[in-house]
């Protein structure tokens, strides 16, 4: 039986293979050089044998690390140019991809979940998952009236294992204290720990998703498929086909990539509007483009609950700081939590800091590249004491909006997205136009 591992300890081993087996390979390495292979030819191998390693193991473990080897892919448009590659397609493989469960693995989960007569439910019932994820994969299926649908089943033991993963996680909380003065670590913790756990409830997954299906039902730019059926572990909804992101990114011409990065930021950004929820999981593997043009949205597992839309102090604050005035900008940064009271910042730090992250609503077009990610990702990562980044906190209420921008900005990169990203900021976002709505 392959069901997902979720003792503390088997889990703890599996993570512990990384480290290990990286110094493991490094030490055949350099037995290969010394037997005359050449420098290039065996780094090449062994970041190709550690990437190949890194999904096992994280897609095995199919918990929190399986979501953070998905985090990670998205960013790979930030790895530097000469290791990126080894990494990029394991990487890539990670957004929509794990070792799947069994048939009969899948077959007692949904005995479990549906009854000994889960079949009549079904006309057609694909053993084969034709998608796994972190906490749960898909299968393609005949619905008793003849529709086609997308059945999401969740691992057994997911839950019990992403919460012992986060737990391990929350442990380094001392760890940014030192490195991050400024962050107030706790009540980010318990945000992130509540929504994860809110991802585990297929209930709770399925009235986000349909709001967003009867909302966007016959628009032009946006398919949402609707729920059919639903409890805690079990989601049945409408299929969809088209083209995965994933590809677009690899082998989209550049008029795709361009049309399929303005659909991504017009739904992020118009969705708090017009649903009062934001996607909180925009990686590739989410997405579809329909032949029709449309985008194609999955997976609502993950959503920020804004009934009254994007915080306005997110569109005034950069409307401030494009026209220059920092001490207002400054004094609204406290007012929101971003810079705690007893610390102090360098402005002319701070401006330098913020630039690139409002660079796109500066100007009427903006291409998004990995080079331009490499750099904002080399600022992030200094973590040298005069780092302004160090002095500044991140509020729970904003932290899944942080986790939709920056993961937004690394699929935009990615695609290297040319387009009018300005527009749908002054379209969508309050307060950044000098409209308060």
């Amino acid at each position: 039986m392959s069901d997902l591992p979720h003792r503390a300890v088997t889990r703890s081993a599996k993570l512990a293979t990384l480290p290990l087996g990286f110094a493991g390979r490094t030490a055949l390495g350099l037995g290969r050089r010394l037997g005359g292979a050449s420098a290039d030819l065996v780094a090449q191998e062994i970041q190709q044998r550690t990437a190949d390693q890194i999904f096992k193991v994280l897609g095995e473990l199919k918990g929190g690390a399986m979501k953070l080897g998905q985090a990670l892919s998205i960013f790979e448009a930030a790895l530097p140019a000469e290791i990126a590659g080894p990494y990029r397609s394991t990487l890539t493989r990670l957004q929509e991809a794990a070792p799947p469960l069994p048939a009969s693995a899948v077959h007692r989960v949904l005995t479990d979940q549906l009854g000994d007569d889960w079949r009549d439910n079904f006309l057609e019932f694909d053993d084969a998952p034709t998608a796994a994820a972190s906490i749960g994969q898909v299968h393609r299926a005949v619905w008793h009236d003849g529709r086609q649908v997308a059945v999401k089943i969740q691992y057994p033991g997911a839950g019990k294992a992403l919460i012992s993963d986060f737990t391990q996680l929350s442990r380094l909380g001392k760890l940014f204290g030192v490195m991050l003065p400024g962050l107030d670590i706790k009540p980010l913790l318990a945000e992130l720990k509540d929504r994860l756990s809110e991802e585990l409830d297929y209930l709770h997954e399925a009235e986000a998703q349909h709001a967003f299906a009867q909302e966007f039902h016959g628009d032009a730019d946006f398919l949402v498929p609707d729920v059919i059926a639903a409890n805690e572990q079990i989601l049945v909804s409408e299929w969809i086909d088209g083209t995965p992101l994933s590809r677009i990114i690899t082998d989209g011409t550049k008029e795709e990539r361009d049309r399929a990065g303005l659909q991504l930021t017009r739904f992020l950004f118009c969705s708090p509007s017009r649903v009062g929820m934001l996607h909180a999981d925009p990686h590739p593997g989410n997405f579809r483009v329909m032949e029709d043009g449309r985008l194609g949205v999955l997976d609502f597992g993950a959503v920020n609950r804004m009934p009254d839309g994007y915080p306005i102090a997110f569109g005034t604050l950069t409307r401030i700081f494009n026209h220059g005035d920092m001490e207002s900008v400054v004094r609204g940064l406290r007012e929101e939590g971003f810079i705690r009271p007893h610390i102090e910042v360098d402005v002319d730090a701070l401006r330098a800091f913020l630039a690139p992250y409002v660079e796109p609503t500066q100007v009427e077009e903006f291409t998004f590249s990995r080079e331009w990610l490499r750099h904002q990702a080399a600022t992030v990562t200094d973590l040298r004491p005069t780092n302004v980044l160090r002095q500044l906190n991140l509020p729970a209420s904003y932290a899944l909006i942080h986790r939709v921008h920056a993961a937004g900005v690394g699929v935009l990169c990615q695609l290297g997205t040319t387009a009018r990203f300005r527009d749908e900021v002054v379209r969508w976002v309050p307060g950044f136009a000098g409209d308060p709505r």
